[in-house]
Protein backbone atom coordinates (compact mmCIF):
# COMPACT_ATOMS: atom_id res chain seq x y z
CA UNK A 1 0.00 0.00 0.00
CA UNK A 2 1.52 3.31 -0.46
CA UNK A 3 0.31 6.24 1.11
CA UNK A 4 0.78 10.04 1.02
CA UNK A 5 1.31 12.68 3.60
CA UNK A 6 -0.06 16.09 2.78
CA UNK A 7 -1.09 19.03 4.44
CA UNK A 8 -1.02 22.91 3.94
CA UNK A 9 1.81 24.92 4.79
CA UNK A 10 2.14 25.32 8.51
CA UNK A 11 0.25 22.43 8.87
CA UNK A 12 2.70 19.92 10.65
CA UNK A 13 3.13 17.72 7.95
CA UNK A 14 6.73 17.13 8.22
CA UNK A 15 6.42 17.13 11.91
CA UNK A 16 4.43 14.18 11.21
CA UNK A 17 6.75 12.23 8.98
CA UNK A 18 9.61 12.73 11.71
CA UNK A 19 7.86 10.69 14.08
CA UNK A 20 6.72 8.09 11.26
CA UNK A 21 10.66 7.59 10.11
CA UNK A 22 10.98 7.93 14.20
CA UNK A 23 9.26 4.31 13.46
CA UNK A 24 11.29 3.25 10.91
CA UNK A 25 8.97 4.40 8.25
CA UNK A 26 11.30 5.81 5.04
CA UNK A 27 8.95 9.20 3.66
CA UNK A 28 9.71 10.19 0.23
CA UNK A 29 10.00 14.07 0.42
CA UNK A 30 8.75 15.00 -2.82
CA UNK A 31 10.04 18.88 -1.65
CA UNK A 32 13.78 17.71 -1.17
CA UNK A 33 13.32 15.30 -4.45
CA UNK A 34 12.61 18.14 -6.49
CA UNK A 35 15.44 20.48 -5.26
CA UNK A 36 17.70 17.06 -6.38
CA UNK A 37 16.35 17.05 -9.21
CA UNK A 38 16.30 20.65 -10.06
CA UNK A 39 19.99 20.30 -9.30
CA UNK A 40 21.16 16.87 -10.45
CA UNK A 41 19.02 16.73 -13.94
CA UNK A 42 20.45 18.42 -16.79
CA UNK A 43 16.98 18.00 -18.72
CA UNK A 44 15.42 19.62 -16.21
CA UNK A 45 18.27 22.18 -16.13
CA UNK A 46 17.71 23.04 -19.77
CA UNK A 47 14.34 22.98 -19.57
CA UNK A 48 14.06 25.38 -16.84
CA UNK A 49 16.93 27.78 -18.38
CA UNK A 50 14.56 27.66 -21.67
CA UNK A 51 11.79 28.84 -19.93
CA UNK A 52 13.02 31.34 -17.45
CA UNK A 53 15.95 32.50 -19.17
CA UNK A 54 19.47 32.30 -18.84
CA UNK A 55 19.39 33.25 -14.58
CA UNK A 56 17.50 30.62 -13.92
CA UNK A 57 20.64 28.64 -12.71
CA UNK A 58 24.05 30.21 -11.36
CA UNK A 59 27.23 28.60 -10.88
CA UNK A 60 25.42 24.93 -12.15
CA UNK A 61 22.88 25.56 -9.12
CA UNK A 62 18.71 26.55 -9.17
CA UNK A 63 18.44 30.55 -8.66
CA UNK A 64 16.21 30.65 -6.09
CA UNK A 65 15.33 34.42 -6.60
CA UNK A 66 14.95 33.94 -10.16
CA UNK A 67 12.86 30.88 -9.85
CA UNK A 68 10.44 32.43 -7.18
CA UNK A 69 10.08 35.65 -9.08
CA UNK A 70 9.40 33.76 -12.23
CA UNK A 71 6.40 31.14 -10.47
CA UNK A 72 4.97 34.08 -8.42
CA UNK A 73 4.34 36.26 -11.48
CA UNK A 74 1.13 33.93 -12.43
CA UNK A 75 -0.69 31.12 -12.98
CA UNK A 76 0.40 30.08 -16.00
CA UNK A 77 4.16 30.37 -15.00
CA UNK A 78 3.97 28.30 -12.24
CA UNK A 79 2.34 25.81 -13.77
CA UNK A 80 5.16 25.92 -16.61
CA UNK A 81 7.45 25.30 -13.96
CA UNK A 82 5.23 22.19 -12.37
CA UNK A 83 4.90 20.39 -15.91
CA UNK A 84 8.49 20.22 -16.19
CA UNK A 85 9.75 19.36 -12.64
CA UNK A 86 6.53 17.30 -11.44
CA UNK A 87 6.94 14.21 -13.70
CA UNK A 88 10.57 13.99 -13.11
CA UNK A 89 9.84 14.19 -9.12
CA UNK A 90 6.93 11.39 -9.82
CA UNK A 91 8.92 9.18 -12.32
CA UNK A 92 11.63 9.50 -9.40
CA UNK A 93 9.11 8.13 -6.53
CA UNK A 94 8.09 5.60 -8.48
CA UNK A 95 11.19 4.24 -9.05
CA UNK A 96 12.57 4.61 -5.33
CA UNK A 97 10.19 1.85 -4.05
CA UNK A 98 9.28 3.86 -0.88
CA UNK A 99 5.58 3.19 -0.13
CA UNK A 100 5.27 6.58 1.88
CA UNK A 101 5.14 10.17 0.28
CA UNK A 102 5.18 14.08 1.86
CA UNK A 103 3.72 16.03 -0.87
CA UNK A 104 1.94 19.85 0.32
CA UNK A 105 0.47 19.69 -3.26
CA UNK A 106 -0.92 16.19 -3.35
CA UNK A 107 -4.22 16.97 -5.08
CA UNK A 108 -2.73 20.19 -7.21
CA UNK A 109 0.18 18.57 -8.92
CA UNK A 110 -1.83 15.26 -9.04
CA UNK A 111 -0.03 13.05 -7.26
CA UNK A 112 -2.67 11.79 -5.42
CA UNK A 113 -2.73 8.82 -8.78
CA UNK A 114 0.54 7.65 -7.21
CA UNK A 115 -0.78 6.86 -4.23
CA UNK A 116 -3.59 4.36 -2.59
CA UNK A 117 -4.64 6.64 0.19
CA UNK A 118 -3.98 10.22 1.60
CA UNK A 119 -3.54 11.54 4.94
CA UNK A 120 -4.80 15.04 5.84
CA UNK A 121 -2.72 16.88 8.42
CA UNK A 122 -4.23 19.69 9.60
CA UNK A 123 -4.09 22.47 12.14
CA UNK A 124 -6.18 25.57 13.35
CA UNK A 125 -5.41 28.46 10.71
CA UNK A 126 -3.87 30.87 13.11
CA UNK A 127 -1.77 27.85 14.30
CA UNK A 128 -0.51 27.46 11.01
CA UNK A 129 -0.05 31.17 10.41
CA UNK A 130 2.00 31.46 13.77
CA UNK A 131 4.14 28.29 12.48
CA UNK A 132 5.13 29.88 9.47
CA UNK A 133 5.72 33.51 10.63
CA UNK A 134 8.39 32.17 13.38
CA UNK A 135 9.60 29.69 10.75
CA UNK A 136 10.56 32.10 7.73
CA UNK A 137 10.73 35.20 9.22
CA UNK A 138 7.54 36.50 7.62
CA UNK A 139 4.79 38.75 7.83
CA UNK A 140 1.58 37.73 8.79
CA UNK A 141 -0.18 39.08 5.41
CA UNK A 142 3.09 37.14 3.85
CA UNK A 143 2.42 33.90 5.43
CA UNK A 144 -1.54 34.60 4.62
CA UNK A 145 -0.75 34.61 0.83
CA UNK A 146 1.55 31.45 0.96
CA UNK A 147 -1.46 29.84 2.53
CA UNK A 148 -3.99 30.84 -0.03
CA UNK A 149 -1.96 29.49 -2.95
CA UNK A 150 -2.84 25.89 -1.91
CA UNK A 151 -6.06 24.50 -1.26
CA UNK A 152 -7.96 24.92 1.45
CA UNK A 153 -7.51 22.41 4.46
CA UNK A 154 -11.38 21.72 4.17
CA UNK A 155 -10.98 20.73 0.71
CA UNK A 156 -8.03 18.29 1.17
CA UNK A 157 -9.80 16.83 4.39
CA UNK A 158 -12.61 15.99 2.27
CA UNK A 159 -10.82 13.94 -0.19
CA UNK A 160 -8.41 12.08 2.29
CA UNK A 161 -8.51 9.07 3.95
CA UNK A 162 -7.42 9.74 7.42
CA UNK A 163 -6.75 12.91 9.03
CA UNK A 164 -4.09 13.63 11.36
CA UNK A 165 -4.68 16.82 13.76
CA UNK A 166 -1.43 18.65 14.38
CA UNK A 167 -3.08 21.87 16.69
CA UNK A 168 -0.29 21.24 19.41
CA UNK A 169 -3.02 19.93 21.70
CA UNK A 170 -3.60 16.77 20.73
CA UNK A 171 -1.50 13.58 20.86
CA UNK A 172 0.66 13.06 17.35
CA UNK A 173 1.49 9.51 18.64
CA UNK A 174 -1.69 8.80 18.99
CA UNK A 175 -3.17 9.34 16.15
CA UNK A 176 -0.62 7.86 14.48
CA UNK A 177 -1.18 5.01 15.99
CA UNK A 178 -5.21 4.46 15.29
CA UNK A 179 -4.23 5.63 11.42
CA UNK A 180 -1.88 2.89 11.58
CA UNK A 181 -4.86 0.52 12.94
CA UNK A 182 -7.28 1.85 10.58
CA UNK A 183 -5.28 1.57 7.19
CA UNK A 184 -4.19 -2.04 8.38
CA UNK A 185 -0.67 -0.79 7.83
CA UNK A 186 1.73 -2.81 9.51
CA UNK A 187 5.43 -1.20 10.72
Amino acid sequence: MKIGITGGIGSGKSYVCKKLEARGINVYDCDSAAKRIMRESNNIRMALTKLIGSNAYIDGKPNKAALATFLLASENNAHAIDNIVHPAVAKDFESSGMEWMECAIMYESGFDRLVDCVVAVTAPEEVRIERIMKRDGITREKAKEWMSRQWNQEKVRARACYEITNDGIRDIDAQIDEMMRKLNYKE
